[in-house]
């Protein structure tokens, strides 16, 4: 299919596009409260600073903080969302570096409150908690980090360096986005044009494999040119944050970006090796299954995308998404409903494909506002899934931040993922139901497993299981650099496939794709979030309404518990391997259906 160039952003239908007006109706409602930010942040350092020694003036103090915090969120959703969907807009950029230094000196002028309060005996601090449920989480968490914090004036000029800190992330982003211009490419006898989002969102699931192929190797030829900058920005970022570990007490990388996640060493590692011994031998059937259906000639990691059946895969259009959403995911109740229906009148959601627009898909909620949803709409069910996905997010917290103070809304990066993947799962128990044709269940399960699952349990645990690789070298005192990161790549990609998956120069340059590692250890995240949804879905295919109640109990529980006791509260323990092991011989069982379905087809 020839596909047409994209479109600048100013060309765009509003329709398809989210309204930004939902946090500020005009731009000079954010300079007013960048302007109260200001004031608020003096008058904090003049009442306070030097004087947080009782329960009562922490209190008062962090009062003052909830509503920093809350207006510093909507200033940077703002301005970060504008920039996110239109890289080449010089006017959003400028505004968007503007609140980036207005944020990194306010929380350097406000970083004194976690060490004064830190200072305090655990007596006064745990009477400050007493006397206040919004605060309370907060001030436990203070105890808890109180072995890790610098002196003030170090954790002060930490935080004026904030955005200093980032900026490998925002070079990634711009030599991404902004100055990657691809080539057209050639494929029997065709012009085809290329991008990032045209590659990511079309070609990589392209039936035919010479296109398919074809814009592969223009894709990853032109990425390959920018190899050197990009492994620069990932050193650069991966050694600050081995710095900052050292300088925080901690023993290893591992161990301060876990310490933020509440999560221990032995989930993170059994996460990883677990999967990439038990789940490859299924996986690599699933290669198979692809290569023999599919009559290819050799399996290439540029074909393991591909769907099942292609011919049978539905077109989807917008208007029709929302009937798939409200009736799919109808098991969670009127109200989840009602905010599918909301999202969707009120334009939460950023349908459009646009020159200079972030790759595949995300979902912000800022506190007190709706979220915010951004994905390419390409008319495929797979969208319908991302859709649903995202949306997993947005329902999440808009319990969560309804029913919790903004300190406590910050959830574990280790459980973030789980209500999105079981939106995804309920999407396809709802499709299942549907039909009982055989040809129609092989291509839901092949969605469940050439979607969801190969996203979250391979793509994403291989991006997991060769991050591990580069911070255990940084951990040791080594660096890495282009060479080094495509050989890691490359060594983690066959490890996983075997002789099933031919994996090429290209394919090890895979690893300059994702944006996930500028974010600590988030990649594995996916896959244990997956975890937790698949067992909650079985959960609610078994038990009905109770296992529903339990699952909205966990939405609403925000950050004031661990990921072991969120899972807990919706009745699955992840402190023992039998809920990932039992995944994944879930996974194996689907794929022992749809060969068997294929073989009848």
């Amino acid at each position: 299919m020839m596909q047409n160039e994209l479109k600048s952003r100013r060309d765009i239908p509003a329709e398809l596009t989210w309204d930004l007006s939902l946090i500020y109706a005009a731009e000079e409602e954010l300079y007013r409260d960048v302007e109260r930010l200001k004031s608020l942040c003096g008058h904090m350092e003049q009442t306070y600073k030097g004087r947080l020694d009782t329960p009562e003036r922490i209190n008062a103090c962090l009062d003052d903080l909830r509503e920093v915090n809350r207006l510093l969120v909507w200033a940077v959703h703002y301005c970060d969302l504008a920039v996110s969907v239109d890289y080449y807009d010089t006017h959003n950029q400028e505004r968007n570096e503007e609140i980036a230094s207005v944020t990194a000196k306010i929380t350097s002028r406000l970083s004194f409150i976690d060490n004064e309060i830190a200072r305090q005996t655990n007596e006064v601090i745990q009477g400050a908690a007493a006397l206040s449920e919004e605060n309370s989480h907060y001030l436990q968490n203070v105890l808890r980090t109180k072995p890790h914090l610098l002196h003030p004036e170090t954790e002060r000029a930490l935080a004026a360096l904030s955005r200093t800190i980032q900026a490998p992330y925002q070079i990634y982003n711009m030599a991404k986005l902004a100055d990657m211009k691809f080539p057209s490419f050639q494929a029997e006898g065709k012009e085809y044009p290329l991008g990032y989002s045209l590659f990511e969102n079309n070609y990589a699931y392209e039936e035919n494999t010479a296109v398919r192929r074809g814009a592969f190797d223009a894709f990853s030829a032109k990425i390959k040119e920018y190899e050197n900058v990009t492994a620069a920005a990932y050193n650069t970022q991966v050694q600050t944050e081995k710095t900052i570990a050292t300088l925080r007490g901690f023993d290893s990388v591992f161990d301060s970006l876990l310490f933020g996640q509440r999560v221990s060493r032995e989930l993170y590692d059994r996460q990883i090796d677990l999967i990439t011994e038990k789940l490859a031998p299924h996986m690599r059937r699933y290669a198979r299954l692809l290569k023999k259906i599919h009559g290819l000639d050799r399996m290439t990691f540029a074909d393991l995308k591909i769907a099942v059946d292609p011919e049978y895969d539905p077109k989807v259009t917008i208007a029709e998404s929302e009937a798939y959403m409200e009736k799919g995911l109808a098991v969670l109740g009127a109200d989840y409903v009602a905010m599918i229906k909301e999202a969707y009148r009120d334009r939460w959601i950023d349908f459009a494909q646009n020159q200079g627009k972030s790759t595949g898909g995300f979902c912000a909620s800022p506190y007190g506002k709706n979220s915010f949803i951004l994905l390419s709409w390409n008319e495929r069910m797979s969208d319908v899934f991302t859709l649903a996905h995202e949306l997993g997010h947005a329902g999440h917290f808009r319990a969560c931040n309804g029913s919790q103070s903004i300190f406590d809304t910050d959830v574990s990066t280790y459980f973030v993922e789980a209500p999105s993947t079981m939106n995804e799962l309920l999407m396809a128990q709802y499709l299942l139901k549907t039909s009982s044709d055989p040809r129609f269940r092989r291509w839901v399960l092949s969605c469940m497993i050439g979607n969801t699952y190969y996203h979250n349990f391979v793509t994403h645990l291989m991006e997991a299981a060769y991050q591990r690789e580069v911070y255990r070298i940084v951990d040791a005192g080594g660096s890495v650099n282009a060479e080094t990161l495509t050989r890691l790549m490359k060594e983690t990609l066959q490890a996983f496939w075997g002789e099933d998956v031919e994996i090429s120069e290209d394919a090890a340059h895979t690893w300059m794709r994702q944006p996930h590692y500028y974010m600590g250890l988030y990649p594995y995240t996916y896959s244990a979030g997956l975890t937790v949804a698949t067992q909650v879905c079985r959960r609610i295919e078994k038990e009905g309404q109770c296992a529903v109640d339990d699952w909205k109990k966990v939405l609403a529980a925000g950050g004031t518990l661990d990921p072991a006791g969120l899972a807990k509260l919706a009745g699955i323990d992840i402190t023992t391997d039998a809920p990932l092991l039992d995944t994944i011989a879930y996974i194996g069982e689907l794929i022992d259906e749809i060969e068997r379905l294929t073989d009848s087809l």
